[in-house]
């Protein structure tokens, strides 16, 4: 590995596919420490919906970045850009190799190519977008990006306003796709070497049954009452990132009253297996990304080969 800049592996891969009992089996066998990216388990009092390690795992293998800020706060891409080059740096600075792992895969594109240099927010344009949402709804103002923007709105699911806002936005200021702007920005921000795995479901259908299967665990295991704690805090509203996260904000319009309790179960559902469809597109679309099958009764041993033929050849305790 002489001569070669730090190496840094990145394992990514849609939610409910096994990434966190991977990264454990994987700093046990090697001198690897992880760093989570996920954009929800970065908030504390929200463990059980976002599938948080639970603390023997954390105990026996830390991960940075999870438990770092309160729900009230709006966590970003860029903050995590900064917060992740530092533990990174200070992982190769005591000679060990940082795990970034996780499904927010814009974390990961921000980590690997920077942000883009967007227009700030124009109130004015943003009240005519929501005026006509409020005309003929969110979903046919997605149909609208679809057709200026195609690869954002293969991104953005076709309820989520607050994205489809800031691409119609930005489209409507710049008159360029938010998706150009982002891929004429995009530079290496970092002298390291990374190496990417990516999870990938066999089955579709399948991964669609763990999902649900996940998620009604979720419910036994106590996900309302969590959700129910976060609802009684005065300081906290629905259109917080954090409790936008899947689940979170389905679970909110239960006890808002909106929807019924089963109803809000099968929303939860649809729209977590909508975000691992995303995170699917997103990966796609990554380089030289090393796709390790899912399920596979060799998967750490697969992921150990892989990681050998990139020079940790050695490295196992």
């Amino acid at each position: 590995m002489s001569g070669q800049a730090p190496l840094v592996i990145l394992l990514m891969g849609p939610t409910a596919c096994g990434k966190t009992e991977l990264a454990v089996r994987l700093h046990a066998a090697m001198p690897l420490d992880v760093i989570s990216v996920d954009s929800a388990m970065v908030y504390r009092g929200m463990d059980i919906g976002t599938a948080k390690p639970s603390s023997r795992v954390l105990e026996a293998c830390p991960h940075r970045l999870v438990d770092i800020c309160d729900p009230s706060d709006s966590y970003s891409a860029g903050r995590f850009v900064q917060d992740a080059r530092r533990e990174i740096r200070d992982i190769l600075a005591v000679g060990r190799v940082p795990l970034l792992v996780g499904g927010t895969m814009l974390y990961f594109r921000a980590l690997q190519h920077g942000l883009a240099d967007l227009p700030a927010a124009d109130p004015a344009i943003r009240s005519v977008i929501d005026a006509e949402a409020e005309q003929r709804g969110w979903p046919a103002l997605h149909d609208d990006l679809a057709r200026v923007d195609p690869e954002s709105a293969a991104r953005i699911e076709r309820g989520d306003a607050q994205r489809i806002q800031r691409a119609l936005e930005v489209f409507t200021i710049t008159g360029k796709p938010l998706s150009l702007l982002q891929e004429e920005s995009a530079r290496p921000v970092a002298p390291w070497r990374f190496v990417k795995l990516g999870l990938w479901p066999v089955d579709r259908g399948l991964l669609r049954e763990r999902i649900e299967v996940r998620f009604r665990q979720m419910m036994d295991a106590g996900l309302v009452e969590e959700v129910k704690a976060l609802h009684r805090r005065s300081d906290l509203n629905a259109s917080l990132p954090a409790i936008r996260a899947v689940g979170y904000r389905q679970i909110w319009d239960w006890l808002d009253g909106r929807i019924s309790q089963e109803e809000a179960v099968i929303r939860a559902v649809n729209a977590t297996a909508q975000l691992a469809k995303r995170q699917l597109t997103w990966m796609r679309a990554e380089q030289n990304l090393e796709r390790l099958p899912v399920p596979s009764s060799d998967l750490f041993d697969t992921a150990l080969r892989k990681l050998r033929r990139h020079g940790l050849r050695g490295l196992e305790l």
